[in-house]
């Protein structure tokens, strides 16, 4: 679910005339939340494009062993690639004096490339399973309001609400390949999408704070997060073949989410950022049960950001991801041309 946080604006049309703020410094954008507002009555349009890789390796051991570091049996490893190709255009308006609403409309494009090989089974073959699909993704509702930012304040706080749709493929549309069932017995194919999907399959609302600290001639920034993803009701997989298999009642989990950077402006039109988001993923539950290997996953990312500022008007901003945990994509690259109209 994510949108941009924008360097960092003077708030004036922000707050009451009767409490004009301080202009607050710039910082480069890293995180989900905007900080500071757009002004009533104006428009924002921002065009951006995130190209993201992940990687993954699982290998099961199905045998036993004679002498340590000797296995008479199965050994089956596979190695999942994806490459995920993000565009998007958000559209945002100022409403009053603290008010901003944004909707934010995506369009991905995925490459999922599964490795598998099959070891004391009579062949050293490698086989790829090659996925691929592009579709819109998951449209986005946000409504964001000002808290505090007036200008004697050195902290600004902006709470936000956003409504996350399932406009975009979702898993359940795309065929698996499987025949009748993909788990459980009597399972056959390999359980993987014939074409991947580009949604998440579910309705997600999150709620936000986001916080600003000037502490010159640094600014400190983060916010906390939490997202509530709608459990969905009599769903169906579908399969090879023209057939369904009946899932029931199936929720992906919640999601809590905290981050917290630190921004520097060089001169007038260049900042740089670095920062540090953390994700806790819920575990998946299927008819009220918690779903088999499910856990609680931890998603960490170090991020570096640059913003540079073209005009009154327009501005460039790049930022780099790196995943710190064994879940999170390998490396992100988000580039983003917001410009007021």
């Amino acid at each position: 679910m994510r949108a941009s946080l924008p360097w960092l604006l003077a708030a004036a049309c922000a707050l009451p005339a009767a409490a004009e703020p301080a202009a607050p410094p710039a910082v480069a954008p890293l995180f989900e939340q905007p900080s500071v507002l757009t002004p009533a009555g104006h428009w924002t349009l921002e065009p951006s494009a995130q190209l993201a890789y992940a990687s993954s390796n699982r290998v099961a051991l199905v045998g036993y062993t004679i002498i340590p570091a000797i296995l008479i049996g199965l050994i089956d490893v596979r190695e999942v690639k994806r490459t995920t190709l993000t565009a998007a255009l958000a559209l945002r308006r100022g409403f009053g004096k603290r008010w901003e609403a944004e909707l934010r409309l995506p369009y991905v494009a995925r490459q999922d490339a599964t490795v598998s090989r099959e070891l004391f089974t009579g062949t050293a073959v490698e086989r790829v399973f090659d996925t691929s699909g592009h579709h819109q993704g998951d449209a986005e509702l946000s409504l964001r309001y000002q808290l505090s930012g007036e200008a004697s304040a050195r902290l600004f706080t902006v709470a936000g609400l956003r409504l996350k749709s399932r406009s975009g493929r979702d898993p359940f549309e795309v065929v698996t390949d499987c025949v009748r069932r993909c788990v459980g017995e009597n399972a056959t194919g390999t359980g993987l999408p014939l074409e991947v999907p580009t949604g998440s399959g579910f309705v997600g609302v999150q709620p936000s704070l986001t916080w600003l600290l000037a502490a010159d001639p640094a600014v400190l920034f983060g916010s906390l997060s939490y997202t509530r993803n709608l459990p969905r009701h009599q769903l169906t997989r579908r399969v090879r073949d023209g057939q369904s298999e009946w899932l029931g009642t199936l929720s992906p989990g919640d999601a809590f989410g905290m981050n917290l950077g630190v921004g520097l402006a060089l001169n007038e039109q260049l900042t740089v950022s670095a920062g540090y988001d953390h994700t806790l993923l819920g575990r998946a539950r299927q008819n009220g049960a918690v779903l088999p290997g499910a856990v609680r996953t931890q998603l960490g990312t170090l991020l570096l950001g640059m913003s540079y500022r073209l005009d009154a008007k327009r501005s460039i901003n790049i930022s780099l991801g790196a995943g710190l945990t064994r879940d999170t994509p390998d490396v992100s690259l988000n580039l983003r041309l917001p410009f007021a109209l």
